[in-house]
């Protein structure tokens, strides 16, 4: 059994505390301090979470963002971070006074980040960040995959990746939190599998464009009827893309065809916010006018990303071998219409 503090009771965070509570460890999901009349809610209702709609573990301990000090104070084994990509800096924060060396931290949010002009990991962010609070020995493990929250919540049978470059870490984390339902595979290849987690957010938008980029003189009819052709060339470059993309910052290949990348693409592509927002964005909607119009209150990681990291990309990397990327890093970041040179 180990005792696992998990920040952040979002979907995310929420949907990963069922398989570690049900592998009989001592969990207690935290809140953040935008979270305290979420976690009320929570605890109010039987533990039912709203977003997941479902009763969390009745053992799994629900604590508001003012516990987090005290519980940090006490002997941990496992740190997760559930918070949105912007958190991250507020996450090492919260740890930074009382992480004790080499303590295990998993890092569920999906992202990259630009720092000092370079473009880096959440998890390298986060071992930067800590070392600039005096701690050297910092360990940070990386879980993605096709894993959707409620999904999981629902104990649908889940497959994701653990990576961390120490493949015995890796190892120790599979038999901590996995169960009957919830499998991991593991890998030394962190950055591989981060960067493949990030970028399929982006071309996730680009391939749920499929119908409206099909064919732009037919009914609207004829398109949804036919447009898993034009969906299938999307995804077959995307792939290409992201393989060049992910060798160039330093993964492997390989990586990209596992579930962190073609595994994750196909679960995004298929649903979910970055899709919706790729099919406005292919009716030939603007950025700002499909979020403020159509999904104004809601995340869309892909644009998220988009913005954070498109001036890095869009200078460092050759819009001849990345058509698609640059197609929606444009159509984000300028707000131009999405245009494939097919």
């Amino acid at each position: 059994m180990k005792k696992i503090i998990i920040i952040g009771a979002g979907a995310m965070g929420s949907a990963f505390a069922i398989p570690c509570t049900d592998n009989k460890n001592e969990v207690t999901l935290v809140g953040t301090h935008l979270e305290n009349e979420l976690i009320k809610v929570i605890k109010s209702n039987n533990n039912l979470h709203p977003a997941l709609k479902l009763e969390l573990p009745p053992e799994l301990k629900i604590e508001e963002f003012n516990k987090l000090n005290s519980l940090l104070e006490e002997k941990v084994d496992i740190i997760v971070a559930g918070v949105s990509s912007v958190g991250v800096e507020w996450f090492v924060n919260q740890i930074s006074k009382n992480y004790k060396k080499n303590i295990p931290i998993i890092l569920l949010t999906k992202g990259l980040a630009v720092v000092e002009g370079e473009l880096m990991t959440l998890s390298d962010k986060i071992k930067k960040l800590l070392r600039e609070k005096g701690h050297q020995e910092v360990n940070v493990s990386a879980i993605k995959g096709p894993c959707l929250a409620v999904g999981l919540a629902n104990k649908m049978r889940t497959g994701t990746v653990i990576a961390n470059p120490d493949i015995k870490e890796a190892q120790l984390l599979k038999k901590v939190i996995s169960t009957s339902y919830y499998s991991t595979d593991i890998s030394d290849d962190l950055t591989g599998v981060e960067l493949s987690g990030a970028i399929k957010n982006i071309y996730s938008m680009l391939i749920g464009a499929s119908e409206g980029l099909s064919n732009s003189k037919a009914p609207k009819e004829i398109q949804s009827k036919y447009y898993l052709n034009t969906s299938a060339s999307l995804i077959h470059r995307s792939i290409s893309e992201m393989v060049e993309f992910v060798s160039h910052y330093g993964g492997r290949a390989e990586t990209v065809y596992g579930l962190a990348g073609l595994g994750d693409l196909y679960v995004s592509a298929i649903g979910g916010r970055n899709s919706l927002m790729g099919q406005y964005l292919g009716e030939g909607h603007l950025y700002k006018d499909a979020k403020e119009k159509f999904m104004k209150n809601i995340t869309v990681e892909g644009a998220q990303l988009a913005l954070e990291i498109g001036p890095k990309i869009l200078q460092d990397l050759n819009s001849k071998h990345f058509p698609l990327m640059f197609s929606m890093l444009n159509t984000i970041c300028a707000n131009k219409k999405l245009e494939i040179n097919w």
